[in-house]
């Protein structure tokens, strides 16, 4: 650490009692090297990268050197470029950007300004005043009263600009951008406006480039803790204690994870409003009555930290909701003592004014308010604010995007890894997560937009929206069991997994209230913790890279058409690709259709273990409980074993590979919570496969690198070869494994198709070389299982609806035999896994028969038989 930043921590420690300074300071260098500057008269030029300039015109030549709200950093390392003088003409040339500027000619203007750049072997050129047509958006405050995007007027939402564009270049207009300072907690202050302050971004179709360089300048996405990325319960209703314990309880009956608690707004009294929405009383500030409020209401919650002591021991992670804009109410308890830190005159009980851009008032509010709660065990905040736009006080200033950056700060200031929930503030507000999308329309449209406007906000870095998994406001859909578990499957593959709704009893999100589509639903939550590994190495890479989990496709396939053709699949990670089914099931077929495109490469589809050829547009259909979830073949899925929550070590590690030639993948950990993981308290472990000579499965798990605090020293792993066959053996540092269906050893799994290896703990630092052999080639085994997992899956449920037809029209009768024998293929071969080729085989010659015999079905339906042949025809691959 430099003897400047040791000198601002000791002067920050000596000013305040909260423990450390904010990241946010400390992470400020605004200040470029001048070895990048160029000045001419009122112009000058900051060459932060090859493909990143800083444009700005003073006419009063006093240029702007402080950090601003999108802007913390622009000492960045020194690029090549050069100089030189033409004709009249400066002219800077990068490795990627020719810029030309007509010296002593003043403001910026088209005909004495342009920048080129090479795109796809041709030149475009920027000029001031040039439309960016082909920008591909960024994100919007909230989703409040949509219906899948429109208003009720009809009008689209507006995305606004991000920083990508087709057009190869974009530009971020910061002149209106307010200061912070360098003190030791970063203030806002006015900025004096003279020119214009701009950010060229000349990447071309180098979409991740140009993140890299955003948070280069605009400070990385933050990495939330752990427990974020598990499942949370939160619904605006008047719970009391009672009721939210026995709501928990329900959950782990059901065998439901859960890590977070988001309580709404009725934990605090309401002073007497809220009686009515329609004819709502206002305050004497203009707000509505009572949805600013800091007391707990005891008739709800009589022993509020025995409760939160109940929470923590369960073990929850509790988010409160607060509205601020009504300041302190003198019905609060907090007020007498806010008001003589602050020094505000109660002699009239009057309201303490929402005063949040001054900085004594928020210090007193974080000392007064914010902190006796938090010390009887909140853990973050809900900002549910729905107020004024800007600040009173400060002309520009944008309320939600300064709330963000107080309460983040606020909680980094005492070493905690920060946490919010609140609704998007403009540029800059990457910083400070998680974006609360708000009350959109129950509707199949709401979903399908949801995915596209996920993917999208990656553009300005914002890449952790949490929705209301359901839908929120009130429709002819609100009780639909169909679409609710569709939305959960898009929900467990979204940035962050929240249900949620309105305060209406026809609205039900608890899982169980859905008895038949329970198993799936707990099914999905669980798939969501295995996942977690995967998740979490995503979310490290948004940190280092500024590429958010939930991404576009055109972010890896930016010369690909059908990359900006489907907005409504994205990337999710690395290596998954999700395509969420936003339309009911055809009741004919008890499927619905899905147009997607595979991006070229092979894919193995997650619910049908089916691998397919990329590069082309498909028509999948999915049954209600298949998840439209593509994974890149020969990819590794990095897993944990069955959790109830994310909080703690975990020590086992499952290791999911899938079939390919070969594949490899980088699984980060660190301790879950704090402020280490910025500096070197974190760890990875290298896993790779591949096909050897031999034609044998070769595994590799190198030993972990790093370390954290909490780290485990040694764990279990369990590998899972899906959709293969049955190993003829298994080697582990070159000693043979045994066959054991319990503990240490491997096994066959009739059911998913897969080897199962499991090793005993061992050390994280011993390096593991796992080698499986098999007697048939990789080609005969991709023959073999090629899809069968979902064919088992949709034949199982078909005949368990076939023998109920068939028993009410004739109740001695049963199913063909070709029926049964089929669908016992799993459980044969979980029998005998020797003989899994041949069942197979089987099952193969077989299948059209089974099909013919189900039409001709004497004792069902026609229709219904009709309608099981179409549900059981095999897709085509």
């Amino acid at each position: 650490m430099t003897v400047f930043l040791l000198a601002r921590l000791a002067l920050a420690l000596a000013l305040t009692s909260l423990a450390l300074p904010s990241n946010a300071g400390a992470a400020q260098q605004p200040q470029a090297d001048p070895a990048v500057v160029i000045q001419r008269d009122q112009v000058r030029l900051t060459v932060l990268t090859s493909r990143l300039i800083r444009l700005e015109y003073a006419e009063d030549r006093r240029f702007t050197d402080a950090a601003t709200q999108v802007v913390l950093n622009r000492k960045l390392e020194v690029p090549a470029f050069q100089t030189s003088s033409e004709q009249g003409w400066l002219v800077l040339k990068t490795e990627h950007l020719t810029l030309r500027y007509r010296e002593h000619s003043g403001d910026f203007t088209a005909d004495n300004l342009n920048i080129t750049l090479r795109l796809n072997g041709r030149d475009v050129e920027w000029r001031p005043g040039m439309q960016d047509n082909a920008n591909l958006g960024g994100t919007a405050r909230t989703l409040d009263g949509l219906d899948g995007g429109v208003d009720a007027d009809g009008k689209q939402l507006d995305l606004g600009r991000g920083l990508l564009s087709r057009g190869g270049w974009s530009l971020v207009d910061d002149t209106a951008s307010h200061l912070l300072d360098d003190s030791p907690w970063p203030w806002v202050r006015q900025r004096a406006i003279h020119g214009k302050d701009w950010y060229f971004f000349g990447h071309g179709h180098d979409y991740k480039a140009a993140l890299r360089d955003y948070i280069a300048v605009a400070g990385k996405i933050p990495l939330p803790p752990r427990f974020a990325f598990g499942y949370w319960w939160s619904r605006y209703w008047v719970y009391s204690d009672q009721e939210l314990k026995q709501l928990m309880q329900e959950m782990r009956n059901n065998d439901i994870p859960i890590d977070v608690l988001v309580i709404d707004m009725d934990w605090h009294l309401t002073h007497g409003g809220l009686k009515d929405i329609r004819n709502p009383e206002l305050d004497p500030l203009g707000e509505l009555l009572g949805w600013t409020g800091y007391t707990w209401n005891r008739d709800l919650f009589p022993e509020p930290k025995k409760f939160l002591d109940w929470t923590k021991a369960f073990p929850l992670k509790t988010a409160l909701n607060l509205h601020p804009a009504s300041g302190i109410p003198p019905m609060e308890e907090q007020y007498q003592r806010f008001a003589q830190r602050y020094g505000f005159d109660t002699s009239k009980r009057d309201y303490i004014p929402y005063r949040m851009e001054e900085k004594r008032w928020t210090e007193t509010y974080t000392a007064e308010v914010l902190r006796p709660l938090e010390r009887q065990g909140v853990d973050f905040w809900w900002l549910d604010w729905q107020q004024y736009p800007q600040s009173r006080a400060i002309a520009g200033l944008d309320n939600t995007w300064w709330l963000n950056y107080v309460f983040f700060t606020d909680m980094e200031r005492q070493g905690k890894r920060p946490l919010l929930f609140h609704r998007w503030g403009g540029m800059g507000n990457h910083r400070y997560q998680i974006g609360f999308s708000g009350d959109d329309k129950i509707s199949w449209a709401s979903l399908d937009y949801q995915s596209y406007f996920t993917a999208t906000a990656a553009n300005v870095g914002y890449g952790y929206w949490s929705h209301d998994i359901g839908g929120h406001a009130a429709s002819a859909l609100s009780a639909d069991p169909e679409l609710y578990l569709r939305w959960l499957q898009f929900g467990v593959l979204s940035p962050i997994l929240r249900t949620h709704s309105a305060k209406i009893s026809s609205i039900e999100r608890r899982f169980w209230m859905y008895p038949q589509h329970l198993p799936e639903m707990r099914k999905l939550i669980k798939l969501r913790y295995a996942l977690n590994p995967y998740i979490y190495t995503a979310a490290r890479q948004a940190y280092d890279q500024g590429v958010s989990i939930v991404r576009p496709m055109y972010l890896e396939y930016p010369e690909q058409d059908q990359a900006y053709q489907f907005k409504h699949q994205y990337l999710f990670g690395d290596d998954m690709l999700v395509a969420p089914v936003a339309s009911p099931v055809d009741r004919q077929t008890l499927v619905a259709d899905k147009t997607l495109w595979l991006p070229p490469g092979q894919w193995y589809e997650w619910s049908t273990g089916a691998t397919l050829e990329g590069g082309r547009t498909l028509k999948r259909q999915y049954a209600l409980n298949e998840l439209p979830l593509w994974i890149k073949a020969g990819a590794i899925v990095p897993m944990y074993p069955e959790l109830q929550h994310l909080q703690g070590k975990v020590d086992g590690l499952v290791l999911t590979v899938l079939p390919g030639a070969a594949g490899s993948t980088r699984i980060y950990e660190d301790g879950g919570e704090g402020l280490g993981y910025q500096q070197r308290e974190h760890a990875s472990t290298v896993v790779r496969h591949r096909l050897n000579a031999a034609g044998q499965r070769a595994i590799t798990v190198l030993s972990r690198e790093g370390s954290y605090q909490g780290a485990p020293a040694a764990r279990s792993v369990t590998l899972v070869l899906r959709s293969t066959l049955p190993a003829e053996g298994v080697t582990v540092n070159g000693k043979p494994l045994a066959r054991s269906e319990q503990g240490p050893g491997w096994s066959y799994d009739g059911k998913t198709l897969s080897n199962v290896i499991r090793l005993s703990k061992r050390s994280t630092r011993e390096k593991l070389e796992v080698v499986v052999s098999s007697a048939h080639s990789s080609a005969q085994q991709q023959q073999a299982v090629n899809g069968k997992l979902g064919m088992f899956a949709r034949l199982s449920e078909a005949t368990a609806q076939l023998k109920i037809e068939v028993a009410r029209s004739n109740w001695w009768a049963t199913l063909p035999q070709s029926v049964l024998g089929a669908e016992q293929t799993a459980s044969k071969i979980a029998y005998q896994p020797q003989d899994a080729l041949a069942l197979l085989q089987q099952f193969d010659r077989n299948y059209p028969r089974m099909l013919e015999e189900i039409a001709v079905l004497a004792d069902a339906d026609p229709a219904v038989a009709a309608r099981y042949v179409k549900f059981l025809s095999p897709q085509e691959n």
